[in-house]
Order: structure tokens, then C-alpha cells, then sequence
């Protein structure tokens, strides 16, 4: 089973590289055609889509895993053009590329496709209603694929944070280091989640679709979070106890409760992100541990 793992360098394609490999062989590609560790691999521009049509018909996958994006939320407002460009028309382009070829394809998406208002987890079937340009640059990509016919997964994640990359816990750790006293939103829920848990649950889906017709009723769109809920004060708190533990950082500092609005942002975050994974866990047999498992396990990673 051939992949074609588009965005290999970022926080979840770097752990899919790992994740997808016992699966069969993959072409790994980035924007710049280096992996992290300075190796040469294909190079791939969501934005050439010339170039992108090209590589998949050249290397005929079996599955593209689509883990590149534009993830700039705030400035995705200022470029919004191009946002959608990568985030939305690309990936009408690889849908009709894979279709051509009778591949199947994984793309991930966001919270950010909802408007933060709901009360109960977001279900895959509620309403979408982007608040900024990022979330709407996404459901586009969403709406891109399923419209060119290809088979496809599309999976829905949130909060995410690992080892490598620019993400909010390497941000609170960095912090934590050079303060003492960290302002922290507590009136935005969410389930943070591993790049690692979106990873390894990608290659149980992928393994269990691996001879799946066209017509499998399986594909479709699924929410792949980690279980649980917190705010970012609580991700936070929890960050800097675990650091201080494991000696990531010599003292604890302070981590005070803010609210949205004296933490202001260019693109409006949704308040309440938590997704609803039970469609995911019952038709592929998963369970998705808590968020705090999973944080813990990362933790272990970083102070080793």
C-alpha cells in the first residue's frame, strides 16, 4: 500500500512518517523538499498546482495523507487569498488528481469550521459556520474534496501540540522558562490533542481501509480528538506541572486566569471547540484516551 505523505516536516506529519511506515512504502514530501535532520525528500507546494496534479500521477499512491496546511490563524485574516488557495482550491486538485488514479485520500481538518457557540460536543453532522478566515479557507478544502468524488477521510482534530513544530505547550514551556507569572484564556474549552494520538489513530484507520472499495461506506468525515476537555489555563496549569516535575524548568511560575477579551487576537476563536469522536471510535473499534494521557506521555518524550 503506497502513500504519498504531503507536509511530512510539520508536528503531525513528521509522527504520520512514523506512524504510516509499516503500512507500505512512502514518498515523503515538504514545501522546501528537506525533512527535519537536514534529509532531502520530494519537494510539494500546495500552491503550484501544476506541480501537485504532477506528483500524483507520477508516483500513482495508493493514498495521499495530506498533512500540510496554511495553519497561520491570525494572519490567514490579512492572507486570506492565499490561505484558501492551500487550505481550500488545493484540495479540489488533489481529489480530482486521486480519482484519476483510484486513490484514496486522508486530509485533516479543524474545530475551526464551527463557530464555538454549541453547549454539547460538535457532532461531524452539526452546521459549520467559520468565524474567520481560516476556519472558512478550511471548510472549503472540505467541501473541495468530497465535491471531486475521490474517496476520502476527512478528520476533524483540535488543540494540537507535540514534540516538534510551533504549537502552545513548546510556547508555555518556552514561557515558563523566562517568567514568573503566566496570563492564561480559561473561558476557551477544548481537548488538546497529541500529534502523536492523531498519528497512530490515522494508521488504525488507514490499516483498516487498506482493501476497502471506493464504495465503502466507511469513508467520509470523522472528529479526531483525544477524550476530555479543559480550558487553556487548565492545558497550561497542567503544562507547568508536569515540566517542573520532570525538571524541565527549575521553578513553577504563576498561571493566572484571563479572559478572551483581555487576551485580544486578530481572528475571533471559537469558545467551545470540543468534538464529539464517537462516529470515529465506534466504526473503526478505537478508544481515544484522555487528553491528560496523552499530555503526560509528550511530557515523558521531552524530558527524556
Amino acid at each position: 500500500m503506497s502513500i504519498l505523505l504531503l507536509g511530512a516536516d510539520g508536528q503531525v506529519g513528521f509522527e504520520l512518517h512514523r506512524a504510516l511506515a509499516p503500512l507500505g512504502p512512502i514518498v515523503a514530501t515538504t514545501r522546501k523538499g528537506v525533512l527535519p535532520g537536514v534529509v532531502h525528500c520530494t519537494r510539494c507546494d500546495l500552491d503550484d498546482d501544476d506541480a501537485l496534479r504532477a506528483l500524483i500521477a507520477s508516483t500513482r499512491p495508493r493514498w495521499i495523507v495530506n498533512a500540510a496546511a496554511y495553519t497561520a490563524v491570525d494572519r490567514a485574516e490579512d492572507e486570506s487569498a492565499l490561505a484558501q488557495r492551500i487550505n481550500g482550491s488545493a484540495l479540489g486538485v488533489i481529489g480530482a488528481a486521486a480519482r484519476a488514479i483510484d486513490a484514496r485520500v486522508v486530509h485533516f481538518s479543524t474545530d475551526y469550521v464551527f463557530n464555538g457557540q454549541s453547549t454539547r460536543p460538535w457532532r461531524e453532522d452539526d452546521a459549520t459556520a467559520p468565524l474567520g478566515a481560516y476556519g472558512r479557507s478550511k471548510l472549503a478544502g472540505e467541501i473541495a474534496l468530497r465535491d471531486s468524488g475521490a474517496p476520502h477521510l476527512i478528520l476533524r482534530t483540535a488543540w494540537v501540540y507535540g514534540v516538534r513544530g510551533t504549537n502552545f505547550l513548546r510556547t508555555m514551556l518556552r514561557l515558563a522558562r523566562e517568567r514568573e507569572r503566566l496570563t492564561i484564556v480559561a473561558d476557551q474549552t477544548g481537548t488538546p490533542t497529541s500529534a502523536r494520538l492523531i498519528a497512530d489513530t490515522t494508521a488504525l484507520v488507514l490499516h483498516a481501509l487498506r482493501d476497502a472499495a471506493a464504495t465503502d461506506p466507511r469513508f467520509g468525515t470523522y472528529h479526531l480528538t483525544a477524550s476530555g476537555h479543559t480550558t487553556w489555563h487548565g492545558f497550561a496549569s497542567r503544562i507547568v506541572d508536569h515540566a517542573h516535575t520532570a525538571g524541565l524548568i527549575e521553578r513553577r511560575p504563576e498561571v493566572a486566569a484571563i479572559t478572551t477579551a483581555e487576551f485580544p487576537t486578530k481572528a475571533q476563536r471559537p469558545a467551545y471547540s470540543v468534538l464529539d469522536t464517537r462516529k470515529l471510535q465506534s466504526t473503526f473499534g478505537l478508544t481515544l484516551p484522555d487528553w491528560s494521557e496523552g499530555l503526560a506521555r509528550v511530557m515523558g518524550e521531552l524530558a527524556s
